[in-house]
């Protein structure tokens, strides 16, 4: 992908060139196309290009509309046609950039909510010494800034920005929801720096940021049709659109195919899109990983199904827990957010396969399971039902899910009721929102963890539990996308294009989940382009074995990266209680919420790492870092 870096000093001093240089040298490795410059007198612009579409191949940036206006555009936009046609230019092929640069001319900010696609932008007004950060509505594409007395610093990286030579202290909302879920969107682990919210632009005037949403969840969405024939037309229409979207490439591209309901849907609409030659569109292959020392491992059965259905063998790379060398507790690199970015030996694999492939763009079916049906909770249908006191279909469906799920209706009536409270009354009542014995009771109850374990945000309470729901996916879905490491290749998510998401959020429940048929939008509208087994499938196979695996063989190194630790010392967990969890992994036996588990060691890790670097303030004691946490958070 693209990357971008700038500086803005407000007291006219001249930029510091070779500090952006020297930034932009850094991140080469994933932009390693040409180098683009722009200086004024107090503002410059870097950027590196990495072309994955032919008319980025085009573009020269940072491009200078014909209005004197400077832009800087990583992204990838999906409705040209429809901007073309909005814009009014013909005769011509433009480029992204230039068709960004003619709707802002235009409309100003409000073009941002025609933008559709994966997309960061930056655009500098010389006239009125004006300067704009957004970015796409799920953030997709990340960028950061850094806001001084007398200047400001931004980049598409987060790690040229907390390695600058600053000394940055912790933000503690940020660690509050990665250790439980997801950090929210707009924070980094570093209480100075900030990340442009998705669906929102930053804009800076006379020494002033202000923040502002383009793109906000619409709870009046809906659309009704008469027959579900209708519905699965409409749902096929959209999904096919966004692939094809997505297929948009100057080279091959390669696809995860895992055998599951997302990857093989992926696929299999991709070579329905790619039979019709259509111009400019790469070809797909794929790539699956199989795990055979897994419990329930099934995965092979079907992806071999969907290679039938195709006629072509994708990469296949074979992966043993039991063989595995490679620990996740490696940290050869600084990493400017905590966490593990997944086996390394897998990530070897991929990444060997990636560069014999010189793939440039990545398909990914993030985002499936929680946008058409899959984690959708039966009881958020039950509660809608009986808020509008359809009292009828309530008891008709409590029945139909008491006998699915094998729970008792009274149950399901009860937890029904308590989805029509807020958060805060629920959490007492409900597993999910008890705190587990590992965390610090002190630091969950300033953090408020037992209400955002239950939800990534709240919602208004004048909405119906599904469309709270909704807005909670979407909130959890971004704040996703937003700790997602840099990356060598762009990948795609072709079930988070806005279009398709606008539409799922309009139509009734129970086109995604019926009794007995989880999916069932997505089943009904593919099972003529998939294979049977694959619009049957129910199962999904799990990765949790490695884990106490990987445990078992790096025990030592675990105990004496605990010893004296700073989760502990900080506040942040109960020492004895997260190494008493840790043993129980190690010895097969997994928490519901053990991932949790895990991300409380890599935070320790990165927190060791950090420090060490010089990066992150040494508080000399947990009250520093709180009271220090309260300043900022006031300020």
């Amino acid at each position: 992908m693209n990357f971008q870096a700038g500086m803005w000093n407000y007291d006219d001093r001249p930029v510091d060139k070779e500090l952006l240089l020297k930034v932009s040298s850094r991140v080469a490795q994933y932009a390693p196309g040409p180098v683009g410059e722009y200086w004024g007198k107090c503002i410059g612009f870097v950027f590196r290009h990495c072309c994955t579409t032919r008319e980025s191949q085009l573009e020269r940036q940072p491009y200078v509309s014909a209005s004197g206006k400077v832009f800087i555009w990583d992204g990838r936009l999906d409705n040209r046609d429809e901007l073309v046609r909005l814009v009014g230019i013909q005769g011509r092929a433009l480029t992204d950039v230039e068709l960004v640069a003619e709707a802002f001319d235009r409309w100003g900010n409000n073009c941002f909510i025609t933008l559709i696609g994966d997309w960061a932008v930056t655009v500098w007004e010389p006239a009125l010494q004006k300067l704009t950060l957004a970015r796409d509505y799920m953030g997709v594409r990340q960028l950061f800034y850094y806001p001084k007395p007398t200047s400001l610093v931004w980049a598409s990286h987060l790690e040229p920005l907390a390695t600058c030579g600053d000394v940055f202290t912790l933000c503690e909302a940020y660690l509050g929801g990665y250790l439980i879920s997801y950090p929210d969107a707009h924070l980094t682990p570093y209480a100075e720096l900030r990340s442009v919210p998705p669906g929102h632009f930053v804009e800076v005037s006379d020494k002033q940021l202000h923040t502002y949403a383009y793109w906000k969840f619409n709870p009046r969405l809906s659309i009704r049709y008469r027959t579900d024939h209708e519905y699965e037309d409409h749902f096929r229409h959209l999904l096919r659109q966004s692939i094809r979207d997505r297929l948009r490439s100057d080279s091959r591209i390669l696809a995860d195919l895992s055998g599951g309901l997302d990857s093989s849907a992926i696929v299999c609409l991709a070579d329905d899109v790619l039979s019709k030659d259509e111009d400019g569109l790469g070809q797909v292959d794929t790539f699956s990983f199989l795990v055979f020392d897994e419990p329930g491992e099934e995965d092979s059965r079907y992806l071999n199904r969907v290679e039938e259905r195709r006629g072509r063998i994708g990469r296949h790379i074979v992966l043993s827990d039991a063989n595995s060398d490679t620990s996740i507790l490696q940290t050869r690199h600084f990493s400017a957010t905590p966490g593990f970015k997944g086996r390394p030996d897998m990530d070897a694999m991929k990444a060997a396969v990636i560069h014999e492939g010189r793939y440039k763009v990545l398909l990914s079916g993030t985002g499936g399971d929680e946008v058409l049906g899959q984690a959708l909770d039966p009881r958020i249908q039950l509660a809608d039902l009986l808020r509008y006191f359809q009292i009828r279909d309530f008891l008709t469906k409590t029945i139909e899910w008491s006998l699915l799920l094998k729970r008792p209706a009274v149950h399901l009536i009860a937890e029904s009721c308590l989805l029509q409270l807020p958060g805060f009354l629920r959490a007492p009542f409900l597993e999910a929102g008890r705190i587990e014995a590992w965390l610090n009771r002190s630091f969950a109850l300033r953090q408020k963890l037992s209400r955002r374990q239950l939800t990534a945000a709240e919602g208004r309470w004048s909405w119906s539990p599904s469309t709270r729901d909704w807005f909670q996916t979407l909130q959890a879905l971004s704040r996703r996308m937003s700790i997602r490491p840099p990356s060598l290749e762009e990948t795609r998510y072709p079930f988070l294009d806005r279009r398709l998401i606008e539409f799922l959020i309009a139509i009734p429940t129970e086109q995604l989940l019926r009794p007995g048929h989880r999916r069932s939008l997505m089943r009904r509208a593919l099972s003529d382009l998939l294979p049977q087994e694959i619009v049957q499938r129910k199962t999904k196979s799990s990765g949790g074995r490695y884990f106490s695996v990987a445990f078992q063989k790096h025990w030592e190194t675990i105990e004496a990266a605990l010893e004296s630790s700073w989760v502990e010392r900080l506040g942040f967990v109960n020492g004895i209680a997260l190494r008493r969890t840790l043993g129980e992994i190690t010895n097969g036996i997994l928490p519901a919420y053990f991932l949790r588990v895990v991300r409380a060691l890599a935070l320790e890790l990165w927190l060791k790492d950090t420090i060490e670097r010089g990066i992150l303030k040494c508080p000399s004691e947990k009250q520093g870092l709180i009271d220090h946490y309260f300043l900022k958070s006031s300020a």
